[in-house]
C-alpha cells in the first residue's frame, strides 16, 4: 500500500504535541491539532461574560499551548507563515474530523489508562487503514493497543521524538507486536526523508534504546562523580565538546531538561528493570537525590546544580552547588593536565584516546565512565537492539554525542580497552571477547567505500543499511578517496565524476588555506569532472573569513596586504560562480560572512533546513567585500518587477545587511533573500552532500553552460543615497546607533547606490565589486573597527561603540 501524507491529526498540545504539530507545518502537512475541553473558566473568560459553551473556551488549552509553543525559543516552526497549516480543535467537538486525516498521532500524558481511553474514542472515528501511532518515552507498544481492532493494531505502532523535535535529530520507531512490517518500513522512512531524523528502529523495551543508555550514563556517571568527589565545574569542563558532545555537557544539560525528568525516567528503569544486571547503578547517588527533593529542579524551578542570581542592580552573578555542604558558591574554574596537553589536538578521535589514557584525575574519570559505559551497552545486545549499530545512532542523534559508545571503543582500540576494562572490573559481555577471539578487532570497519559493523549472530560483518545512500567525508577517507589536500581543506572523489571540497579550519574560517582549495577544487573539476560540491560535516559550515589574518594586517596598517586578500576572496567567489561547471553549496547551520558569500556566488545550494545564515560584517565594523553586498545589489535588480516601488524594495536588501539579519532557518534565508528559488533544502543533515551532488549532476545533464558576467546591474545613485542618508541621520539623532554605525553604513549604502551616479545607471559586477573592496579597506583603518574585531576575537562578543 503507497502511503502519502498529506494530513495529519496531533492528539495533545503540551510540549511535544505542539511542537511536533509545527514540525509537520515545517514539512507542508495540514495539521489538525486536538486537547481536552477545559472544565472551568478562568478569570479572563468570566470578565468577558463567556460560558463553557463558547468555542472560545472550548479551544483555550489548545490555542494557549500552541501559541506558547510558537513564542518559544529556539522556535519550533521554520517560518511563522506556516503556522497558517495547523488547525485547532477540542477532543469533544473535532474528534471525528479524523476520518479525513492520513496519520492520527497521540501525544498525551504518560499514563496507560488515559492513553487506552482515547484510543477507544479514536477508534470509533477513525477511517480503517490509518496510520496510528503514540509518541511515547516508555510505555509499552503491547499494553497501550490491548483491546483494540485487529485493523488498529495492524496500522499501530510507537513513534518517540526527542524535545525538541525541530533540533534532535533522534527519532525512535517501535513496532507493537502485530504491527504490519511495512508499516514499519513507512515509518522509518518517512522519519529520514521527510522530517528529517535519525530514525532507529526499537524493540519494545523499558526507555527504548537511546534514554535507556542515555540515562544510565548519567546516573552511573553521577555515582563516579560522588566516589571521586568531583564539582560540577570539573565535571561540565570534562563532559563537553572536548570529547564531541554537547556544549551543555552534563550539569548545564540537566539544568535545561529539569532534574525531575532524568529522576523520573531513571526511576522508573529501577522499577521495571529486575533483570538488568547493573540495576542498582540507576538509584539515585546523594548529589540528585538532595536536590530531587528540595525540587532545585535546574531552569524550570529557578535554581539545580547553577543558580543565576540576579541583584537589584540588574547585574548576575552564577553559582554552583557545593556536593558537600550543599549550597551555591561561586563556580569554579577547574584546570586538568589532560586537557591542557590536549589543547593542540584538533582531530576529535585523537583527542579522546588522548584523554581517556592521560594519567591524572581528568584520565581516570574517564576511563571510570567510558568502561562502565562499554561494558553496559555490550550486555543490552540483544536486548534493546540486535544490532551495534542502532546504539550508537540512538545515542547520537538522542544526546548530541559525536561519536556512540561503540564508536568510542574503536577509536580507543577494541583489544587494549577490553584488556584495561577487565583490570578495572569492568567485563564486557562474551560475544566481545569470541569476535576479538576471531580475529575481528573493530566494531566498524569501511571495505571499498562501504560502511559495514560487526554482526554478532553471523559473526561476520554486515553493511550499515541506508549507508549507501549518504555520503559521509569519513567514509570517503577511509576509502582513500582523497585527490588533494593541505593543512585547511580536502578534496575527495564523491564518485560519477563529482568531486567535493571540505574545509577544516577552525570554525571553517575561510583563510589562505580555504581560498587555495577552492580555487584547485575547481580547476581540477573544469579539467576532468562533471562538477563540485562544496560542503563539510562540522559543526558549523562557516563562521566566516579569517578575522585573525585581517586584525594582524590592519593593525600594522598593511593596506597592500588587506587590499590583497580582499581582491583574491572577491576573484574566488566570482570564480566559483562563474566556472565551466556547476558549484553547488551546501551549507548547514552557521554560514556566516564569507560562508554566506561563497554560497551566495554557488550555481545552486543545497541548504540544511537548519540554516543559520547573514552577512555579518557591520558587525565586526565592516561591511561584506567578498562580494556579497555586490550580490544583493545585483539579486534586487534582477527582482525589480513593474510597479515595484524600487527604493522600498532596495531598502528591505540594504537593511538584512545593514542590521546583520540572521535567517534562523533554510526558509527564513529565502524570506531574506540569501536563497533563492533555484536552492533546494534537505531535511535530514547526513542526505545534505548526497542531494548536492544528485544537483550538480542534474545541471549538467540539463546541459551546463559557463555564465557570463552581468554588465546591467541597475543602481539607483543619488536617489537611494538621499533616502539612506536620510534614515540613518534619524537613526543617529535618536540615539539608536552610534557615530561609526553611522559611518559603517553610510559605505554600505554607497556601494548598494552604485556611488553618487546623478540618475539610475546600469553598472557591472565588477564596477561593484570595486566599490565594496575600496569602502571595506577605509574601514579598516578605523580604530572603532579595530576595537569591534578585537572584542570578537579575544573576548568572544560584539561590541556597540
Amino acid at each position: 500500500m503507497k502511503r502519502t501524507i498529506k494530513k495529519i491529526a496531533i492528539l495533545g498540545s503540551g510540549v511535544m504535541g505542539s511542537r511536533i504539530a509545527s514540525h509537520f507545518a515545517n514539512i507542508g502537512v495540514e495539521v489538525l491539532l486536538l486537547d481536552i475541553v477545559p472544565r472551568e473558566l478562568n478569570e479572563d473568560e468570566q470578565k468577558k461574560g463567556l460560558s463553557l459553551e463558547d468555542k472560545q473556551v472550548r479551544n483555550r488549552i489548545v490555542n494557549d499551548a500552541l501559541q506558547t509553543a510558537l513564542k518559544s525559543k529556539p522556535s519550533p516552526i521554520y517560518n511563522k507563515d506556516f503556522a497558517s497549516r495547523i488547525t485547532t480543535g477540542n477532543f469533544d467537538d473535532d474528534l471525528p474530523k479524523i476520518k479525513d486525516y492520513d496519520w492520527v498521532m497521540e501525544v498525551v500524558v504518560e499514563r496507560l489508562d488515559i492513553k487506552q481511553s482515547l484510543f477507544e474514542k479514536v477508534e470509533l472515528h477513525r477511517k480503517p487503514g490509518t496510520l496510528i501511532t503514540s509518541n511515547t518515552s516508555g510505555i509499552p507498544m503491547h499494553m497501550m493497543c490491548e483491546g483494540r481492532s485487529e485493523d488498529f493494531k495492524k496500522n499501530f505502532a510507537g513513534t518517540h521524538f526527542f524535545n525538541p523535535p525541530r533540533y534532535l535529530r533522534l527519532l525512535e520507531i517501535i513496532p507493537a507486536p502485530e504491527t504490519d512490517p511495512t508499516i514499519i518500513d513507512f515509518l522509518m522512512d518517512y522519519g529520514d526523508r521527510y522530517l528529517g531524523k535519525e530514525t532507529v528502529l526499537c524493540k519494545d523495551t523499558p526507555a527504548f534504546i537511546a534514554n535507556r543508555i542515555g540515562v544510565y550514563a548519567i546516573i552511573s556517571g553521577m555515582h563516579t562523580v560522588e566516589k571521586m568527589g568531583m564539582g560540577v565545574s570539573e565535571v561540565d569542563k570534562l563532559t563537553g565538546t572536548v570529547i564531541g558532545r554537547a556544549k551543555s555537557a552534563t550539569f548545564r544539560t540537566m539544568d535545561v531538561v529539569g532534574l525531575d525528568t532524568t529522576v523520573n525516567v531513571a526511576n522508573n528503569l529501577y522499577k521495571t528493570l529486575e533483570h538488568d544486571e547493573s540495576r542498582e547503578k540507576f538509584k539515585l547517588p546523594k548529589i540528585m537525590e538532595v536536590l530531587y527533593e528540595k525540587k532545585w529542579w535546574g531552569d524550570k524551578t529557578g535554581k539545580g546544580y547553577f543558580n543565576m542570581i540576579r541583584h537589584k542592580d540588574g547585574s548576575k552573578e552564577l553559582k554552583e552547588i557545593d556536593f558537600e555542604t550543599f549550597e551555591y558558591n561561586d563556580v569554579e574554574k577547574p584546570k586538568f593536565k589532560a586537557l591542557e596537553g590536549s589543547k593542540e589536538i584538533d582531530d576529535l578521535k585523537k583527542r579522546i584516546k588522548f584523554l581517556v589514557n592521560f594519567d591524572d584525575r581528568a584520565g581516570e574519570f574517564y576511563r571510570a565512565t567510558f568502561y562502565d559505559l562499554f561494558r553496559y551497552c555490550s550486555n543490552r545486545i540483544p536486548e534493546i537492539a540486535d544490532e551495534l549499530y542502532r546504539i550508537d545512532q540512538a545515542v547520537t542523534a538522542g544526546f548530541g554525542w559525536e561519536y556512540g559508545p561503540f564508536e568510542n571503543w574503536d577509536i580507543l582500540g577494541v583489544k587494549e580497552t577490553v584488556a584495561k576494562m577487565k583490570e578495572a572490573g569492568e567485563t564486557p559481555a562474551d560475544w566481545v571477547d569470541e569476535m576479538l577471539a576471531a580475529g575481528h578487532e573493530s566494531f566498524y570497519k569501511v571495505e571499498n567505500g562501504v560502511k559495514k559493523y560487526y554482526d554478532i549472530p553471523s559473526k561476520s560483518y554486515k553493511a550499515v543499511p541506508g549507508m549507501d545512500e549518504f555520503i559521509l567525508l569519513d567514509t570517503l577517507k577511509l576509502a582513500n578517496k582523497k585527490l588533494w589536500g593541505n593543512a585547511g581543506s580536502t578534496i575527495y572523489d564523491m564518485g560519477d565524476d563529482v568531486i567535493g571540497l571540505e574545509f577544516h579550519t577552525k570554525m571553517n574560517s575561510l583563510g589562505a588555506e580555504v581560498i587555495e582549495g577552492i580555487n584547485t577544487a575547481i580547476s581540477m573539476a573544469e579539467k576532468q569532472y562533471k562538477g563540485l560540491v562544496i560542503g563539510n560535516e562540522g559543526p558549523n559550515f562557516s563562521a566566516g573569513a579569517n578575522l585573525a589574518m585581517l586584525f594582524m594586517f590592519a593593525g600594522d596598517q598593511d593596506f597592500d596586504e588587506i587590499n590583497l586578500m580582499i581582491a583574491q576572496f572577491q576573484n574566488t567567489m566570482m570564480r566559483a560562480r562563474y566556472s565551466s561547471v556547476p558549484v553547488v553549496v551546501a551549507p548547514h547551520n552557521m554560514a556566516l560572512g564569507g560562508g554566506c558569500e561563497l554560497s551566495l556566488h554557488a550555481d545552486a545550494v543545497q541548504a540544511h533546513a537548519e540554516l543559520y545564515m547573514g552577512l555579518v560584517e557591520v558587525g565586526v565594523g565592516l561591511i561584506p567585500a567578498g562580494g556579497g553586498t555586490k550580490e544583493m545589489t545585483l539579486r534586487f535588480s534582477e527582482s525589480i518587477k513593474d510597479g515595484d516601488v524600487e527604493l522600498n524594495r532596495l531598502q528591505d536588501t540594504f537593511m538584512n545587511i545593514a542590521m546583520a539579519k540572521v535567517s534562523t532557518s533554510a526558509e527564513e534565508a529565502r524570506g531574506l533573500g540569501f536563497l533563492q528559488t533555484k536552492d533546494s533544502i534537505t531535511l535530514n543533515r547526513k542526505r545534505v552532500l548526497a542531494d548536492a551532488k544528485q544537483k550538480v549532476l542534474a545541471l549538467n545533464h540539463a546541459g551546463y553552460t559557463q555564465p557570463v558576467q552581468k554588465t546591467n546591474i541597475r543602481v539607483l545613485g543619488k536617489t537611494s543615497l538621499a533616502l539612506f542618508e536620510a534614515g540613518i541621520t534619524g537613526m543617529r539623532y535618536g540615539k539608536y546607533i552610534s557615530e561609526h554605525d553611522a559611518k559603517i553604513a553610510r559605505k554600505l549604502a554607497y556601494v548598494m547606490s552604485g556611488g553618487d551616479l546623478s540618475q539610475p545607471t546600469e553598472v557591472s559586477e565588477r564596477y561593484l565589486l570595486d566599490l565594496e573592496r575600496e569602502a571595506f579597506l577605509s574601514l579598516t583603518g578605523e580604530k572603532k573597527t579595530l576595537e569591534r574585531i578585537h572584542s570578537i576575537l579575544f573576548k568572544g562578543k560584539p561590541l556597540r561603540n
